[in-house]
């Protein structure tokens, strides 16, 4: 097994790209945590400078999963911070995506955990429990939807479409062991890259 990267999947599936199943995310994002590779099943959630439903969520158990919040690019407050984090590390979330700001960066880089966000803030959020969970969002003109899947390295992150891709069985995503990273047939054309072979080699 090889390890793959995001921009040798964009470079295989360039129809996937034309047709939308296959999607980046802008470059605006910073990286923290020690996981700098990582995979899993979206859940998605809406918020505005407010992180109750953050934390709520990261309470559950992880399986793997990937939350993507859209904070709605908020430069004024900080949604995420290191106690969510250890917690969402310690129950088995892949990573979190924020479309806004972090703080208690120190702590969060020990965790290993893959997490994005914009940038660092040390002002702490509203604590209103006001959001929307599990509904389609939209990160600087990315459509992301739950149940899709999402792969990050060091070069970005890209969102594959599986639920209109491939002949295979579907498997939820609260099935789908934690990952840390993702791994496929080195032979790219051999594996044709499609959403199923990743589905599938996924660790």
């Amino acid at each position: 097994m090889a390890l793959v990267t995001t921009a040798e999947v964009c470079d295989a599936n360039p129809q996937l790209i034309v047709s939308g199943e296959l999607r980046a995310l802008q470059p605006i994002f910073q990286i923290y945590g020690r996981r700098q590779v990582f995979s899993g099943p979206v859940v998605t959630l809406k918020v505005f400078e407010d992180n109750v439903l953050i934390r709520e969520f990261l309470e559950e158990k992880g399986n793997g999963r990937v939350l993507v919040v859209d904070g709605g690019g908020s430069l004024r407050c900080a949604i995420l911070g290191g106690n969510p984090v250890v917690q969402a590390q310690n129950n088995g979330w892949a990573g979190i995506i924020v479309n806004g700001c972090v703080r208690d960066v120190d702590e969060i880089n020990g965790c290993d955990i893959g997490v994005r966000a914009l940038a660092s803030h040390p002002v702490k959020a509203n604590k209103k429990g006001i959001g929307e969970k599990h509904v389609p969002i939209s990160i600087a003109g990315t459509r992301i939807c739950d149940g899709e899947w999402l792969y990050a390295d060091t070069d970005g992150i890209v969102f594959l479409d599986t639920q209109e891709t491939g002949p295979g069985p579907k498997t939820s995503s609260h099935e789908m062991p934690e990952t840390n990273g993702f791994e496929v047939l080195a032979d790219l054309e051999k594996m044709k890259l499609n959403f199923e072979d990743f589905h599938y080699c996924i660790r």
